[in-house]
């Protein structure tokens, strides 16, 4: 039975709403899959959290990507699944997808022919549009590939980051729906808005691939989704003055919130930004934890 582990991330990675996306260590989910002679897949357990989670496969994101996974190999087996949460719901730190990909990366492992990383896309695509009602990989994307991930409806592209730039996350106890935050997303935009959402895009993105850190910080301002989430997250302005008073390269909503994250040049300044963000979530009247890793992330693995 083997069990995989699929690292948090960061989805949307402040101009990429979802297109873009980093892994990041520190957190994660934990998934067992046994096969079983029954053509069906069940979910045996869910620990880790107070909430009740669905265990009807069908209802459930790891659930569903296993359906998925055996419906389009013509499996003549099943799965049975166990799930050890360790990501929390509504944080903005991918929980829904984790346990999806830890799920297909532990099963992967029993089929007689493995799939690629690339193959396994599309069902976890499956299993994400459970939660987020929507078909977006730039959760599942780096947790599958690892590290810094540009996804598209049929591919995953891992964008090269120096190995020097860490990211700070920090998780206020607050919890936030995906579906409510992307209900705020509803209205109009104006033409220059895609505009300068795009040019910022593509300085982050080249930013990256060349090491140029001055490109990234140019680049790194959401003008679409941001403005609209924020008002959802008590204390988000000042900690996001917080980690760039840090000197982060910039910061901004973790996925659809409430978690907040920014880049930073090494691990030692990303480690001196945690105290001030944590701070300023404080006096908004919120607890918090903080998590530091390196951009380039870890991907989920078989233990």
């Amino acid at each position: 039975m083997p069990t995989a582990f699929s690292p948090a991330s960061i989805g949307n990675a402040c101009v990429g709403f979802d297109l873009l996306g980093h892994s990041f260590a520190g957190a994660g989910d934990h998934v067992t899959v046994q096969r079983i002679d029954e053509p069906t897949v069940r979910i045996r357990a869910i620990h880790g959290l107070d909430l009740a989670l669905p265990l009807e496969a069908a209802d459930n994101t790891a659930g569903r990507a296993l359906i998925a996974l055996r419906e389009a190999l013509a499996l003549p087996f099943g799965f049975e699944i166990e799930i050890e949460k360790g990501i929390p719901l509504g944080s903005g730190m991918g929980g829904s997808a984790a346990s999806c990909v830890a799920a297909l990366v532990a099963a992967n492992a029993l089929l007689e022919e493995p799939l690629s990383r690339e193959a396994l896309y599309r069902f976890a695509l499956d299993g994400e549009s459970v939660a987020s009602g929507s078909r977006h990989g730039d959760n599942v994307g780096p947790m599958l590939l690892g590290g810094l991930v540009l996804t598209t409806a049929e591919r995953m592209v891992r964008i090269d980051v120096p190995e020097a730039w860490h990211c700070v996350l920090v998780h206020p106890d607050q919890v936030l729906e995906t579906r409510r935050a992307r209900e705020a997303l509803a209205g109009s935009y104006a033409l220059n808005e895609f505009v300068v959402q795009s040019a910022n895009l593509a300085q982050v993105l080249v930013g990256c691939m060349r090491g140029d850190e001055a490109l990234v910080r140019s680049g790194f301002a959401d003008v679409l989704v941001e403005p609209r989430r924020a008002p959802l997250i008590p204390g988000f302005a000042q900690v996001k003055q917080a980690a760039l008073d840090a000197d982060a390269f910039g910061a901004s909503i973790s996925g659809a919130g409430p978690s907040v994250f920014a880049w930073f040049a090494s691990r030692a300044a990303a480690e001196a930004a945690t105290a001030p963000m944590q701070a300023a979530f404080a006096q908004a009247g919120f607890p918090s934890q903080s998590y530091v890793s390196p951009v380039a992330g870890p991907r989920a693995e078989v233990l």
